[in-house]
């Protein structure tokens, strides 16, 4: 039989340590799964002061850029950009590149592909000169929007 100081005796129920373990686990559990699932920022090429400047001065235009699907000769579907970069600056430049940026219905980014429109090896865009590019892509999610991605220019390299 209990003593009447061991009756008076106030115990913790084990439950009670059982379940704040509980709760700060999936405290933890939560924090880990949302910041895990927030997406890096691209790695890749960085848009230098110098061309942002350049592009801020309306220096560097795209046109008529238009989007066309086809099949391609194994039954594969190939969705095209085509359009056209004017380099309405006083500088010449060997290099520009775009990120392609693709959505899904919920606006969620799906693919973002990062593509050369300019080229030093075609001879770079001059001043004043307007080139067409064409970006080809076969490889596309399949919970693709089927709206014209977003073109973000990434990179400028001057000559």
């Amino acid at each position: 039989m209990p003593s009447a100081s061991e009756s008076t005796r106030e115990s913790i129920p084990i439950g009670l340590p059982v379940l704040i373990a509980f709760v700060l686990v999936s405290i933890g559990g939560y924090a880990w799964w949302y910041f895990s699932r927030q997406t890096p920022p691209p790695k890749g090429p960085v848009l230098t002061e110098e061309a942002r400047a350049y592009i801020r001065e309306g220096n560097l235009k795209l046109s008529d850029v238009e989007m066309k699907a086809a099949k391609s000769y194994m039954n594969q579907m190939l969705v095209e950009i085509n359009g056209k970069i004017t380099n309405a600056g006083t500088r010449n430049l060997k290099q520009v590149d775009i990120y392609c940026v693709f959505y899904d219905p919920y606006g969620q980014v799906v693919l973002r592909e990062l593509v050369s429109i300019v080229r030093q090896k075609a001879g770079g865009i001059k001043a004043g000169e307007t080139k067409a590019f064409r970006l080809p892509f076969d490889t596309l999610p399949q919970s693709w929007n089927q709206q014209m991605p977003q073109l973000v220019i990434a990179q400028i390299l001057f000559e």
